[in-house]
């Protein structure tokens, strides 16, 4: 069945027949948690119920707190921890005149306390937690710090596609800096649970670092924690059983387990599951080890800790919702040996996983290890993973570093682990030709409806093989400057739910529907200074669901030969009602309306409109342009060529009095963490703002700002690959915070409790790019003359007409652009 004949079989809410006004789309310059806490990390966060016993040392007045796990850490022994108010040392130099000396008294104390501490520190899920903690927050080890090279160890290079036989050979001690300070800390814990907050549960509640570049999950849940029940569950395939209905598959991947047949389970339970935890901010679990064989060699030792490590990593692959790309996958222990476009791989291929044992992990039988410490006995271990690397493409995939603890000590380090999700032979994995979709390919959305191309192919059209996103009519364009859909953090599509289209049919009147969803830890929350989602984001999704529609249907298939660029060349939106947009999943509905083939290029016009739980709250209209390379060279900008000056730079020209220009210092401000209403991150996009106060064409206010451009800024390596320029929205972006900053000097926010910055309803924008922005151009202006500034209750609203020059002509013209100051609670404009 094609995308076409699917499409009229699905009933949209809010999308009847003719209830979508025309919208818009934009995308460039054209033409021509958790609270991130370091003391939490420290506490053992079991994920069932335990029993504690207290009982008090006479000897020292401390209090010893035996933790008996029960259900699934029923395995691991019990815990005797110490935690008593440890008293600060002396300060450096302070005598001591005799035995009974008040500070000889405390030192003796501490002396007792840690050697309590030590003692009960065996096999403990406290002390690994410690470790995990300092491992995290360490960073590369500074000069002096005591290297593992006193510490011999054991590397053991598997071969990769054997995880159970791997291959030994002898190696001097690797163990990363991070990894050093780990081991060298982790023999005294600092504190315990009774002195550790409770972590925050739910989809949004992680504070970890997050970037435009972080991983975006594909489905998410409130769990953190893993039973032995569920993980025996993941093991028969039952992924939705444990993490909910939004990882459900409908049975198409019954091979997809957490256990291979013929590998036995070797985790007890999973805790502190983070899609944006460890050192690279890209994953974090930690899992308690069954016991393992550590007796009969290290080659038996080996394998099992490289087989613990790769169910943890399926264990997170399937918490992130990787398996949701494909139907009949399976996980594949190994990194993918093609590019991310799906050709041979040209640079070197993923290392292949080694397992370091260090220390009390060296070696084999009962005795003491080379550190000195006894031997581990293969019990009470503890799998700390840390995801380095994880991406969909080619196929699904990520590769983590992993930790070993037991009895307080790292004892041993996997690196460059890897598992993928792969399809069985034959199966489809995208749509075939004419856009054809065959067969349900795997994912489904929250709300349990088939989608017909999902985040998978979204990511190939961005920067894979567009023959698996599109069809293999596109598949000529690998490696190629193509038309694609942004990547990274600006890549703001998801899914195609469904679409009433014929490829090659250009005519107008194809529609689809697409969907984003705009989880609350998505970067550009954190980094605007609006109350919610920033203008730049919703011109982007929507103006990208609108050009993934046009270039389906084949706009430049007419010429494969040709490379062709898109570029948006304008349009006009309007913003419906406020609505917050946090985790909520958007549904655009796109339509062309027409298509205007010409030499080296091709125009269309789109209508689009976006809403949320079935009601509109953003529409537009746009046109779009596909330049070849010639074409794309001919830009003469929106003066015919000339090079006009700003407003003030004609003012100056003229002769006669030049007018006051005052500066606000945005960086400064943008310094200051406390400072309110301030773009921040990779949307910290001006560094000043030059005012004249009653000028500009209306004398209500002018504004200019001169941008740097750095060839190595972040939206380059997004938009597009091979294909490098400014998306327009960021220059639109650019303008609006300017407008801001001026908003907030002006004192338009004084008397507010709550004040935040929001897209005003009703006012419709038009913009128009007759040019683009390149990594070579240096520099870019741009002008905001004031039009008016209304006020209602809680509410100011500045509006502002405004250009953008790049330096050899004004390729931007904004009409009507405005920014919204209210109070939080304030009435509707």
């Amino acid at each position: 069945m094609t995308i076409a004949e699917e499409a009229p079989r699905m009933s949209v809410p809010g999308f009847g027949p003719g209830a979508l006004p025309a919208a818009a789309f934009d995308d460039e310059l054209g033409f021509e948690g958790e609270p991130f806490d370091a003391l939490r990390l420290t506490a053992p966060a079991t994920p069932t119920a335990v029993t504690a016993t207290t009982a008090t040392t006479a000897t020292t007045g401390t209090t010893a707190t035996t933790v008996a796990p029960t259900g699934a850490l029923a395995l691991v022994p019990p815990v005797a921890t110490t935690v008593a108010a440890v008293e600060r040392p002396l300060p450096a130099g302070t005598a001591l005149t005799g035995a009974g000396d008040l500070a000889t008294t405390r030192i003796a104390g501490l002396i007792r306390e840690a050697g309590a501490v030590v003692a009960a520190a065996h096999d403990s899920a406290l002390t690994a937690q410690l470790a995990l903690s300092r491992l995290t927050l360490a960073g590369p080890a500074p000069t002096g710090t005591v290297t593992v090279t006193s510490r011999p160890a054991t590397t053991v290079t598997p071969a990769i596609a054997t995880a159970a036989t791997p291959a030994i050979t002898a190696a001097a001690p690797t163990l990363a800096p991070a990894i050093t300070a780990a081991v060298t800390a982790a023999a005294v814990p600092e504190t315990g649970p009774a002195e550790v907050a409770p972590a925050p549960t739910g989809p949004g509640s992680e504070t970890d670092p997050v970037t435009e570049a972080s991983f975006k999950a594909l489905a998410r849940t409130e769990r953190r924690e893993l039973t032995a029940a569920d993980l025996a569950a993941l093991g028969r395939g039952e992924i939705a059983g444990v993490f909910g209905p939004a990882y459900d598959q409908e049975g198409v991947s019954p091979d997809l387990t957490l256990v291979d047949p013929g590998t036995r389970p070797l985790l007890a339970w999973v805790a502190g599951l983070r899609t944006h935890g460890g050192a690279s901010a890209a994953g974090s679990l930690r899992a308690g080890l069954l016991p393992l064989d550590a007796a009969s060699g290290t080659d038996t030792l080996t394998a099992d800790l490289l087989t613990a490590a790769g169910q943890a990593l399926r264990v997170f692959a399937l918490y992130v919702g990787l398996h949701l790309c494909l139907a009949d996958a399976r996980f594949v222990p190994a990194a993918p040996a093609e590019d991310p476009d799906g050709r041979p791989r040209t640079g070197p291929a993923h290392p292949a996983p080694t397992v370091t044992l260090v220390g009390a992990g060296a070696g084999t039988g009962t005795g003491t290890g080379a550190d000195g410490a006894p031997r581990w006995d293969g019990t009470g271990g503890e799998v700390v993973l840390d995801v380095d690397t994880i991406d969909l493409l080619p196929r699904p995939w990520l590769a983590a570093r992993v930790l070993v603890q037991a009895g307080g000590r790292v004892v041993a380090e996997i690196r460059d682990v890897a598992v993928t999700v792969r399809e069985r032979p034959g199966t489809p994995i995208g749509p075939d030709h004419g856009g054809a979709v065959t067969a349900f390919l795997g994912r489904r959305n929250a709300a349990g409806e088939r989608a017909l191309l999902s985040e998978f192919h979204m990511a190939h059209c961005a920067r894979g093989d567009q023959g698996i996103g599109l069809g293999p009519e596109f598949g000529a364009y690998r490696g190629r400057r193509a038309t694609r859909l942004p990547g990274g953090g600006l890549r703001l599509v998801d899914r195609i739910m469904a679409s009433d289209s014929r490829r090659g049919d250009l005519r107008g009147g194809a529609t689809h529907i697409t969907e984003y969803d705009a989880a609350a830890d998505c970067w550009y929350y954190a980094d605007t200074a609006n109350a919610s989602m920033p203008n730049c984001v919703y011109m982007e999704t929507s103006l990208q669901s609108a050009l993934l529609l046009g270039y389906y249907l084949g706009a430049t298939l007419a010429e494969p030969e040709e490379d062709y660029s898109l570029r948006n060349l304008g349009g006009s939106a309007t913003v419906l009602r406020e609505v917050e947009l946090r985790d909520a999943t958007i549904r655009q509905h796109s339509t062309l309306m027409s298509t205007n083939p010409m030499p080296g290029t091709a125009l269309q016009d789109f209508s689009y409109s976006m809403a949320v739980d079935g009601e509109p709250f953003y529409t537009g209209e746009s046109m779009f342009g596909y330049f070849n390379a010639p074409a794309l060279a001919r830009q003469t900008g929106l003066d015919g060529g000339r090079l006009v000056p700003t407003w003030l730079d004609e003012v100056v020209e003229r002769g006669g009095e030049p007018p006051a220009v005052r500066t606000i210092d945005v960086a400064a401000r943008r310094a200051d963490p406390a400072a309110p209403l301030c773009a921040r991150g990779q949307l910290a996009l001006l560094d000043d703002v030059q005012v004249v106060d009653g000028g500009g064409r209306h004398g209500r206010g002018y504004l200019r700002a001169v941008r740097p451009i750095d060839p190595a800024d972040w939206f380059f390596a997004r938009h597009f690959h091979l294909d490098p320029v400014i998306p327009g929205s960021l220059g639109v972006e650019a303008v609006i915070q300017a407008m801001q900053e001026w908003s907030v000097d002006a004192g338009h926010a004084d008397g507010m409790a709550r004040p935040g910055f929001v897209l005003p309803v009703g006012l419709t924008m038009h913009w128009k790019y007759r040019g683009q922005l390149l990594p070579s151009d240096g520099t870019f202006t741009l002008e905001v003359h004031i039009s008016d500034v209304s006020r209602r209750p809680g509410r100011v609203r500045v509006t502002a007409d405004a250009s953008l020059w790049k330096p050899t002509m004004r390729i931007y013209q904004l009409t009507d652009i405005a920014i919204e100051l209210r109070d939080e609670g304030a009435p509707s404009w």
